[in-house]
């Protein structure tokens, strides 16, 4: 084999483990299931780690000790798009309620995101009632009552 045929079938060879670790892609031929199952989910607690240090209520919401097995299980098959979109997807699966309504409101009037290209700012005025809660957009922050 070449050295530049070597570098496409390890690339390819690499593309599919990636594909297999974070992207819901099948196990590529030569490696033991039992240790890409582990590398895939140490890999989902560290996502769901990352996604709750964006969205902190969201990831309370789920209850102690919960987060990481329910974002897991959402995130599992599904490539990674950042913790910010990761976590404003998921909150979009599973409407929260109480103070992560509240937080997931509070983004979707700084952003407008569309759930398949990146989080673009808002801009004037906003308005959204979430429970008893009035939210006001003005000038770049908001503004609860």
């Amino acid at each position: 084999m070449t050295g530049e045929a070597w570098r496409d079938e390890l690339a390819r060879r690499q593309e599919e483990l990636v594909r297999a670790l974070v992207g819901g892609g099948e196990l590529p031929g030569g490696f033991v299931a039992r240790d890409v199952g582990a590398t895939r989910d140490a890999l989902l607690r560290k996502r769901a780690g990352e996604v709750a240090r964006v969205w902190p209520l969201l990831a309370a919401s789920a209850g102690p000790g919960r987060w990481a097995a329910e974002f897991g299980a959402w995130a599992a098959g599904r490539p990674p798009q950042g913790s910010l979109r990761d976590g404003w997807d998921y909150a979009r699966a599973h409407p929260p309620t109480g103070a992560a309504a509240l937080e997931l409101a509070e983004r979707e009037l700084l952003w407008s995101y569309d759930s398949s290209s990146a989080p673009r700012p808002r801009r004037g005025l906003g308005l959204r009632r979430v429970g008893g809660v009035f939210l006001v957009r003005w000038r770049g922050r908001v503004h609860r009552w």
